[in-house]
């Protein structure tokens, strides 16, 4: 018997072709792995989890990239299944102010295919499992495999990562309704997801109000103002990490949300999970890619205290 995975991560892995220039033939582009499970799972190992990846990636050339690549960032491929198929890939154009162009290639890719037939005792025994509302747009059987999951999982974490070429809001929200009972937190981002999910602007009524659909907790993560946290204890302002260097906002939150399963898993408290995770995201943005800077343990704790930021309390959490 080996020792049972801090994280699993379930997911879609994409090849990235990214470029610092707006879509033209003949841009240089570059190639790298990302998605939101490789971005999140990066995190999660750099912050000290021994992590793997559920997943399913074409058995070709790019999936021997994929490998490689998910191998270097210390994530496990344990999880990782091989099968006939197309890989998904996308094409990102970024700029340090947030303006991005996505055109995505995945429609019937290999990670769309994941099924409850994939999750297996690896999950119901690893200490946190992270999925996101990315996954479960996919197709019917990864939100299956998503839903599978999180009746299995010890602890589960939940990014609604609310994509609207990907699904509906009314779709999208009615996931979260049914996953919302299964986890231990909850990780909207303000105001556009919980608007489009929870009919609220407001990070604090959001956070109530996912906890009054079952979640344990709610990080309701809000860009440059930080993040707003409710649990069963009360409710606390979290205050965004400044970042060293602006280059690219992609993979922030996942970063975020990887870096709180890790630290959950290895006994932290959620707040502290939270501190540190705004310290990775803040990191992150100085990278160019999902995984362009991946902070280390380390380097996200000097980066948190040479802040000065400490968690503030905003009032009491509902009770359910």
């Amino acid at each position: 018997m080996t020792d049972p995975y801090d994280v699993v991560v379930i997911g879609e892995v994409l090849v990235e072709l990214a470029s610092d220039r707006p879509f033209q033939a003949g841009a240089d582009v570059t190639l790298g792995v990302s998605g939101d499970v490789v971005n999140a799972a990066a995190a999660a190992a750099a912050a000290g989890a021994r992590t793997a990846v559920l997943t399913r990636i074409a058995d070709d050339e790019l999936g021997d990239v994929i490998e490689q690549r998910l191998t270097e960032l210390g994530i496990e491929l344990g999880l990782l299944r091989r099968v006939p198929g197309q890989q998904a890939a996308y094409f990102v154009h970024a700029d340090p102010d947030g303006a991005r162009e996505f055109v995505y290639v995945r429609k019937g890719s290999a990670g769309s295919t994941l099924s409850p037939d994939d999750v297996d005792a690896a999950v119901d025994e690893a200490h946190v499992v992270l999925a996101s509302g990315i996954t479960c747009a996919l197709s019917d059987t990864a939100r299956a495999a998503v839903e599978e999951a999180a009746r299995r999982a010890r602890t589960f974490l939940y990014d609604p990562n609310f994509r609207p070429r990907l699904t509906d809001a009314e779709a999208a929200a009615e996931v979260l309704r049914t996953l919302a009972p299964h986890a231990a937190v909850v990780t909207p981002a303000a105001p556009s997801e919980t608007r489009a999910l929870l009919g609220t602007d407001d990070p604090l009524q959001a956070a109530e109000a996912l906890r009054s659909l079952g979640a344990g907790a709610a990080v309701v993560t809000r860009g440059a103002d930080g993040s707003v946290v409710v649990d069963g204890d009360g409710a606390w302002q979290v205050s965004a990490v400044p970042p060293t260097a602006l280059v690219d906002q992609t993979g922030a939150g996942d970063s975020l949300a990887g870096t709180v399963a890790a630290r959950l898993a290895l006994g932290d408290s959620l707040l502290d999970a939270v501190r540190l995770g705004a310290a990775s995201a803040s990191l992150a943005l100085g990278g160019r890619g999902g995984t362009g800077h991946v902070a280390t343990l380390d380097e996200c704790r000097r980066h948190l205290a040479g802040s000065g930021l400490a968690p503030a309390p905003i009032g009491r959490a509902v009770a359910r």
